[in-house]
């Protein structure tokens, strides 16, 4: 055999091992299965969670002015109440004693005033007579100056009755306002949500004032919510607002309640200590911020210190283009951008730059880079039975 035989056989050798080699290897390649998710339009909203507890928007606390037993309750828990009408009866006998006694002091100062009245027109009459009897030069200078001075007495009694009774007539009607709370009237119209007093209770209202019963307009509600100091920032007022509350989320569809902000308080409210623990140093304590917004109520579904699960709405994009977060990954150094793979008709996966607006915590707004329809990596496995894993 010559050389260029031998050269044909050594090549074909190698080219047969290359063959082999190379289907060896593409047997090796494991072959990857992708978990894609659409790129649709919808509606995606940024919201900040709280609890909140609800409370009537108008309520009055009714209270004692006046000690005494109750003689009367003419309502309950319950009971539904229009502006005046008569709540509580307390026992009048003291206010009413004292009231009698007044008129009757008032009564002996006016007969008192009439006496002196009388005495000082006499008194008048003796000045007169002295002063033309010493024009006539038949008194004496003695007689004119006692004269005078019972004329002035005379009136500095009657001004100091006058005195008495003004301040008589004062005390007594302060008496009389004290008699007239004996009796208890409505301030305004509404329900009677507690009541905490009986009928038989003997009220002290000498150092403060007893609390009886609360009133409120229950058609109109405030949700009291407390927001962490890690969200409060992002809550500003005007903001939309929605709750649901507990006993509705056996519900198939649970009711919502919708509302705006009005105010966010600007004291903070520690959270309270857990019993049993130490003193925890300032830093580490949990503070929240009070945020209210009202609630209309005209069907009194809800009622007074309710849990209400709010949701206060920070941004919303509506009909836009959105992705999962879960096929998403920051790009460093740019909050708004992220990459994404893109699985494209042909099987191939291309690496795409996205710009992104509004997020929650499951969803992303896409503004730039990405096509409705266009399917998104969001993990992948092997087809031979390898562990999954994220494209990450």
């Amino acid at each position: 055999m010559g050389r260029p035989g031998l050269w044909r056989r050594l090549a074909g050798l190698l080219a047969l091992a290359g063959m082999v080699a190379a289907g060896a290897g593409w047997a090796l390649r494991p072959t990857l299965e992708y978990e894609t998710a659409g790129v649709a339009r919808g509606d995606i909203e940024a919201t900040v969670t709280a609890i909140g507890t609800l409370e009537p928007r108008r309520y009055v606390d009714i209270g004692a002015q006046v000690s005494g037993r109750i003689t009367r309750l003419h309502v309950q828990p319950g009971s539904v109440v229009g502006k005046g009408d008569l709540l509580v009866e307390i026992d009048p006998s003291v206010q009413r004693a004292t009231v009698d006694a007044g008129r009757a002091a008032l009564a002996g100062l006016h007969a008192q005033l009439a006496e002196q009245q009388a005495q000082l027109r006499l008194a008048a009459l003796q000045q007169a007579r002295q002063q033309q009897l010493s024009r006539d030069e038949a008194t004496r200078q003695e007689d004119v100056d006692t004269a005078e001075a019972g004329l002035a007495a005379a009136q500095a009694r009657v001004d100091n009755l006058k005195a008495q009774i003004r301040q008589t007539q004062a005390t007594l009607q302060a008496d009389e306002a004290r008699l007239g709370y004996t009796r208890i009237d409505a301030p305004m119209a509404g329900t009677v949500v507690s009541v905490e007093a009986r009928e038989g209770q003997t009220l002290n209202a000498t150092y403060q004032t007893p609390h009886i019963l609360r009133i409120a307009d229950l058609s109109g509600m405030t949700v009291w919510t407390e927001v962490s100091e890690a969200d409060v920032r992002q809550v500003k007022a005007g903001q939309a607002v929605y709750f649901t509350t507990l006993g509705g989320h056996g519900e198939a569809a649970p009711r919502r309640w919708t509302g705006r902000v009005r105010q966010i308080l600007p004291a903070p409210r520690p959270a309270p200590a857990v019993q049993g623990s130490s003193a925890q140093p300032a830093a580490s304590k949990a503070v929240a911020y009070t945020v209210l917004f009202d609630v209309d109520n005209a069907d009194g579904e809800l009622m007074p210190q309710m849990t209400a699960q709010v949701s206060i709405i920070t941004a919303a994009a509506r009909g836009r283009l959105q992705a999962p977060l879960a096929a998403l990954e920051p790009v460093a150094g740019a909050a708004d951008r992220f990459s994404a793979r893109v699985r494209k008709a042909t099987g191939e996966v291309e690496r795409r730059e996205i710009l992104a607006g509004v997020r929650n915590r499951h969803m992303i707004e896409v503004r730039e880079g990405l096509a409705e329809g266009e399917a998104l990596v969001v993990a992948e496995r092997r087809l031979d039975g390898g562990p999954r894993r994220f494209t990450w």
